[in-house]
């Protein structure tokens, strides 16, 4: 008999105790994927558009979903070195229609042609341009991720993109290209018994 009470008692539990993981799943459901999410927190937040998407949020869910994580020119070598160390993925080059993207590149504002119609300060996405209506605006440097969104709305046509000067914080080592391998120097590359 004290077995049978043993056993329903430990029935009861298990239900009891089941149930309640089953609410608290239901109920304490975490909001959207933690994986897109941690994507989306390496991304540059620029929202330029250049890789494709609308924003980085639809690229960080088209990561997840198996899309190439070497789109994104404003988050250049280091957010494709991020992204590839979470995801566990190999390090691929960056992928940009603009053979120049790979370069740090920065808005610069002609001030002398301005005319302080505030509408490249709108458009930027980091804030990285400084200035107020009717007044020259300037664009700072360490802020510009060279996104391009600044020169579309300009009515004097006074932004130009340019290369950033290589210093010491900004050079990276070129990677070695990788050895071409046929199928003549697998062949030879196996060991055949003696």
């Amino acid at each position: 008999m004290t077995i049978l009470t043993a056993v329903i008692a430990l029935l009861i539990l298990a239900i009891i105790f089941g149930a309640l993981l089953g609410y608290a799943a239901i109920r304490f459901k975490p909001e959207g994927n933690p994986l897109v999410e941690s994507i989306d927190n390496l991304l540059p937040q620029t929202q330029c558009g250049q890789c494709g998407y609308p924003g980085c949020r639809p690229y960080a869910d088209a990561i997840a979903g198996g899309d190439a994580i070497n789109k994104c020119p404003p988050g250049g070598m280091a957010t494709v070195e991020a992204l590839a160390d979470l995801l566990d993925l190999p390090v691929l080059e960056l992928d940009a229609e603009d053979p120049d993207a790979e370069q740090n590149r920065i808005a610069v504002i002609r001030e002398d042609e301005c005319i302080g119609c505030t509408k490249c300060i709108q458009a930027c996405p980091v804030d990285a341009i400084l200035g107020a209506a009717k007044l020259m605006h300037t664009v700072i440097e360490k802020e510009c991720t060279g996104c391009d969104l600044c020169l579309e709305p300009c009515p004097v046509d006074c932004i130009d993109m340019v290369s950033q000067p290589v210093t010491i914080t900004n050079w990276r080592w070129q990677s070695p290209e990788a050895p071409k391998i046929i199928a003549t120097d697998r062949a030879e590359t196996t060991h055949e018994p003696r």
